[in-house]
């Protein structure tokens, strides 16, 4: 898939990342067409949510490529999180909320607990923190998209997915020019996650769900 979906917004969206130093590790084109492996997975949602969103991937080019899509931006880092909310300015793009606090802080918060379709998530954590992060935000009947790597061993975040309400659906090869190992982990939420999930901020990150 190359990087024009007939829109040259992910073009300038490319060259709005390049512009900003020490926004993403790689080449914007190829991280922009690695995001946009995940639209024919995202099936008829309507809301989404991308945790730890950093340069506005997938987000940003999922929301070109589906404008129907209402997409909400987590980022914790307030120079990523400006640069967002720049970009989808420069951008033209309605229908997205940037919102700069800990994903574990929004977790608990009900204007966004399982509230969304499908949650996305790029290799920002190992996969038992994603699930944690990710899956409280989701609604029961709506799916997380993680994207990872084929190295990644699944089975490290079978109990995370069990106690956070979740249900592995699939790990789909989704290779590109970024990542030729490329792969999709598809959890569906099949009921709701408890109240004490996502604990406290770091705390996540310090102690996984195995």
């Amino acid at each position: 898939m190359g990087i024009s979906v007939n829109d040259s917004r992910l073009s300038t969206l490319a060259r709005l990342i390049a512009e900003w130093p020490g926004l993403v590790s790689g080449p914007p084109e190829q991280l922009i067409e690695d995001s946009l492996v995940l639209v024919e997975l995202l099936g008829d949602a309507r809301r989404l949510v991308d945790v730890g969103s950093g340069g506005g991937l997938p987000g940003l080019p999922l929301k070109i490529a589906r404008p129907e899509l209402e997409v909400t931006l987590i980022e914790a880092d307030q120079t990523k999180a400006a640069f967002l909310v720049r970009a989808c300015a420069k951008l033209n793009l309605d229908g997205v909320e940037v919102v700069a606090r800990r994903a574990e802080e929004v977790g608990q918060d009900q204007r966004y607990r399982e509230s969304f379709d499908v949650a996305v998530a790029r290799a920002v954590a190992p996969l038992p923190v994603l699930i944690e992060l990710c899956l409280p935000l989701v609604r029961v009947g709506g799916r997380l998209l993680a994207q990872k790597t084929d190295k990644e061993e699944v089975a490290s975040a079978r109990r995370a997915i069990e106690l956070l309400g979740g249900s592995l659906d699939s790990v789909v090869a989704t290779p590109s020019r970024m990542r030729a190992s490329g792969t999709v982990v598809v959890v569906a939420k099949v009921r709701s996650t408890s109240a004490e999930y996502p604990r406290r901020p770091g705390v996540p990150n310090r102690k996984p769900l195995r």
